[in-house]
Parts: C-alpha cells; structure tokens; sequence
C-alpha cells in the first residue's frame, strides 16, 4: 500500500502490530497540533521556540515547499503521460472472473513489506485473510501548515470515500470527531510528521520501532503510508489504523492517497503488476478506486471468507465469490470519488 514517484519500486504498505491503542496516538496527535482527530486547523499555534534573529542572508525555500514543487513536478509528469487516470471502467481494460481470483490472491493473501531489525524491508510473503469486523470510526487530522481550504478539502474527500467503503464492505463506518476513533488518516508535512515521531518514541517507547522509524524518516519518494494494528486476541482481525499522507502532495496526488491508503487499510495489504484496471498496482496508471478494485472489496468481505484464511483454504471459493461480486457491482449505481 502507498504511492511512489516512478522509478523508485513500490509504495511501503507495513502491517504493524504493536502495544498502543489508535485513541492513544489520535491524543498524542491533538496534543502535538492542538487541533483533534478532526481536519480543524487550530486558532492558535502551540508554543515554539524564538525563531532565530535575521540575517542579512535570505533564506531559502524550506524542506516543505522543495517537497511541494517537487510532488506537483511529479504529478504533472504522470498525468501529461497517461497515468493516474480516473476512470473507473476504462474500456481499454476489461477483467474477468479468472483476472479476479488472480488478483485478489496477490492483493489480499500475500504482504508486501517485513519487519526487520526495526525498519521495514520490501519482501512479499504469504499471508493470512485480514479485515475489519467491528465498527470502523475515522477520524481525519491536519497539520497547522495546512491551509483552512485544503484541510476542508481533505476531511471531505476522507468522509466521501468513508461512504464508498462502508457500502462495499457492509461495515459500520463512519468519520468521528470523537474519543471512539480508530482509523485515522493524518495529513502532514515533513516537519511536522518528524515531531510526531519523536513524540510517539519518547511518549510510547514500546510502539513497534518499525512503525515509528518510518513516520519520522520516510523516503522523499514514500508519497503516504498505512500501518495496521491487529487484535492482541486475533491477529487476523483489525483494530486500528493510522495513515499518514504528506500535506506537500497536490490536489490528485493527495485524494489517490486517501483513496489508496484506505482502502488497502480494510485488508488488501499487497500490489501486484498483473492487476489491471487497478490502484493495487506499482505502475500509476490508476489514481484511483476503480470497478475492479470495488470488486476485490466485495470479495474480501464476503461472508464465506473468514479471518485467518490461507490462500489454500480460500482458493477454492474465490471464484463463486469474484462472481457474485461482480453481479453486486453493476447492479448498484457507479460510485463518485
């Protein structure tokens, strides 16, 4: 799961266990940016040090805004070359039952990324069935450097495909702003991801190293990120989400990541290069959610799969499944964003 500029390999999708609860990292958050689990830009900046006395030199531009002319550079280059399309079933991309069998075993029975020694290392293995089976409550937050327009932006987007999700899964979901969230989805820039790292590490010293590594020292070319967090009772059942998704990232590039990001998050953890019209896919050529990928979703919440499935124990339903999913998808009216 997670985007990445092209050329740079695939985007880092961990799946983290760890001690600490969501609602905990959610109040670290509110602490650190005084603004909750919601996308409201506070009135008043917390405290910081004194910046230091001018100088005669002028500065240059920060990290952040490098990081913005370099992402809007990125983003214009994939779409003037045909990629992050929108459609959702384009004609030039058909698929079929066989397409989704194929597909969903790569992208829901295999992750893409281990844990080793504290940092996470691309490494496809086998893996159980995951998902959600409580009620999902998402809470969206924005960093202080996030303009008011585009922190409204961002929360709509996130509450929109919220809708999108919890009809294709059949789940309780929905956005909060209260103390029951358990999905949250942060925007923020480089500064501001790096202290929330440090707090979490000094807050929190026994949350997966893995995890807290990667908040603070993501890649430039690491666009967002999901970290899962299971049931201490029942790995194959979720309990928490967090996503980060830098607030460097333009309009497309930023609602691709809501729509990546959240998605894998309900237990399509992997990619795979032969899955097509897709999101769940290295190449870019999607931006976002797509027919198939819809599929996939009603597949993975099917009621005959169950949490803890092999590949071997579900293959052999995987084609009923795909086909009855697919049934379900054109007879309900095609989603928006």
């Amino acid at each position: 799961m997670g985007r990445r500029a092209p050329g740079f390999g695939a985007g880092q999708v961990p799946r983290a266990a760890a001690p600490l609860r969501l609602a905990a990292v959610c109040g670290l958050a509110a602490l650190l940016f005084a603004a909750g689990c919601t996308s409201r830009v506070p009135s008043s900046e917390p405290d910081r040090p004194i910046p230091p006395a001018p100088t005669d030199q002028p500065e240059g531009p920060s990290e952040s805004e490098q990081l913005a002319e370099l992402y809007a550079a990125v983003e214009t280059e994939l779409t003037s070359s045909g990629r992050m399309r929108r459609e959702m079933a384009p004609a030039d991309a058909p698929y079929t039952v066989d397409d989704l069998v194929r597909d969903f075993e790569r992208v829901a029975l295999y992750d893409e990324y281990v844990d080793v020694n504290g940092r996470f290392l691309r490494s496809e293995s086998p893996a159980y069935l995951r998902r959600w089976d409580r009620p999902v409550r998402v809470g969206v937050m924005t960093g202080p450097s996030v303009p008011a327009a585009e922190s409204a932006r961002d929360r709509a987007n996130v509450a929109g495909f919220t809708r999108r999700l919890a009809r294709l899964t059949g789940l309780d979901m929905q956005v909060s702003d209260g103390d029951d969230v358990n999905f949250l989805v942060l925007f923020m820039n480089s500064d501001e991801r790096q202290a929330f790292a440090r707090e979490v590490g000094a807050r929190f010293p026994g949350f997966a190293p893995a995890v807290t590594n990667a908040i603070g020292d993501s890649a430039v070319d690491t666009f967002c990120t999901a970290y899962a967090f299971s049931d201490p009772a029942d790995k194959a059942r979720y309990s928490a989400v967090m996503i980060l998704i830098r607030a460097e990232h333009p309009p497309l590039t930023r609602l691709s990541c809501v729509h990546e990001e959240m998605a894998q998050a309900m237990g399509l953890p992997n990619d795979s290069p032969e899955a097509r019209p897709s999101l769940f896919n290295d190449d870019l050529e999607f931006a976002l959610l797509t027919e198939h990928d819809e599929v996939l979703l009603r597949m993975l919440y099917d009621p005959r799969l169950k949490p803890g499935m092999t590949a071997e124990e579900a293959r052999p339903l995987l084609p009923a499944i795909a086909r009855d999913a697919m049934v379900a998808e054109q007879a309900q009216p095609r989603a928006g964003t």
